[in-house]
């Protein structure tokens, strides 16, 4: 009878112990987890919600300060449309144009600044012609709170947010990926 009693302790003591390590375990791994969105939104200057696409801003913090290179399509520099593509093709499993102009005009449908949501593209002419027939040269996309992600020639892959003045002057429309 010892010797089952012994046993029986034995195998609570393991229960016990198995729970607490099943408990803190995963713990600690949501605290790891918690911890590294913290910091892919402290690293865009942006506050997480529930609601964020965590996988969007985990993918945009990781191409941050990559060099802009034209019609570069790596980690060693890129281009607004290939950042946009790369984008749209890992986060939202779609696969649109290669060029600023094509993907509004071929995969958007235009949307005004005010109706913005995580996801969609902007798009600017940073070239000064005529705000009557703009050419669509420059691409980003819209994180939330006015912030947007693109390629600064001179800063390469940065976050911006649509309120600076350039970015007033320059603006031509927000695109709702179709």
């Amino acid at each position: 009878m010892r010797v089952s009693t012994h046993i029986l302790i034995q195998y609570r003591w393991l229960l016990l112990w198995s729970f607490l390590i099943l408990l803190f375990g995963c713990s600690t791994t949501r605290r790891i987890k918690i911890n590294q969105s913290t910091e892919i939104y402290k690293t865009l200057g942006l506050k997480m919600e529930r609601k964020d696409n965590e996988a969007l801003f985990r993918e945009a913090a990781w191409w941050l300060h990559v060099p802009h290179v034209d019609g570069g399509t790596t980690h060693d520099g890129t281009d607004c449309s290939y950042l946009v593509y790369f984008l749209y093709k890992t986060v939202y499993h779609k696969i649109i144009e290669r060029n600023s102009a094509s993907i509004l005009h071929k995969n958007c449908i235009r949307i005004g600044r005010l109706r913005l949501k995580e996801g969609d593209l902007v798009f600017f002419n940073t070239m000064g012609r005529s705000i009557s027939n703009p050419d669509i040269n420059h691409v980003g996309i819209y994180l939330k709170d006015n912030k947007f992600l693109h390629t600064s020639t001179s800063k390469g892959v940065i976050v911006s947010d649509l309120d600076e003045k350039y970015y007033r002057k320059v603006w031509v429309c927000g695109g709702r990926v179709k």
